[in-house]
């Protein structure tokens, strides 16, 4: 399983890594590369998201009478929480474009959306547990959701890696 979670961060950085570039001191942000255009970028987190059901279909066992039931519920999750991405990336660009003149009121602001992000993230973890389980047993549906939460925290981590701190 290692692997697989190393190649899927791999993945997280040529998501993230090409698409919103920060200065490496408080000058101003670079602009993304010119090679990365928007449609790359959908592209790039389609792949994400493949990748992401791949890691969750290698180790999450389920039957085929399951599997008929959880894999149209999964994909409708992933549609949800895929919106709640693009939320957090256009903060990413937003931080991205104002890093060097980011003022307290914007710092906050960012921060306020940023936190009622991971808060929906966490909303919609809780609303999709009884809808798992309707359709998996106990223990798959936590194993799903560990599954889910261990990827999400290894992107958090790689996207943090690469977001410049605040200037006070």
């Amino acid at each position: 399983m290692n692997q697989i979670f190393v190649a899927f961060m791999l993945l997280v950085g040529a998501v993230y890594g090409p698409q919103v570039a920060f200065s490496q001191t408080a000058a101003a942000p670079t602009a993304a590369a010119p090679t990365a255009s928007e449609q790359n970028l959908l592209l790039l987190r389609k792949d994400l998201r493949s990748q992401k059901k791949q890691i969750i279909a290698a180790n999450l066992p389920l039957t085929e009478a399951e599997a008929l039931k959880f894999w149209p519920i999964y994909d409708q999750y992933t549609s949800e929480v895929a919106k709640i991405n693009d939320s957090k990336l256009s903060l990413i660009k937003e931080y991205a474009d104002n890093i060097a003149t980011l003022t307290d009121a914007q710092a906050q602001s960012i921060m306020e959306r940023w936190t009622a992000a991971d808060d929906a993230a966490l909303q919609l973890r809780i609303k999709y547990v009884p809808i798992i389980q309707k359709v998996l047993p106990g223990k798959k549906t936590a194993l799903f959701f560990q599954l889910d939460r261990r990827i999400a925290g290894l992107m958090d981590v790689q996207v943090a890696s690469e977001i410049p701190l605040v200037e006070p």
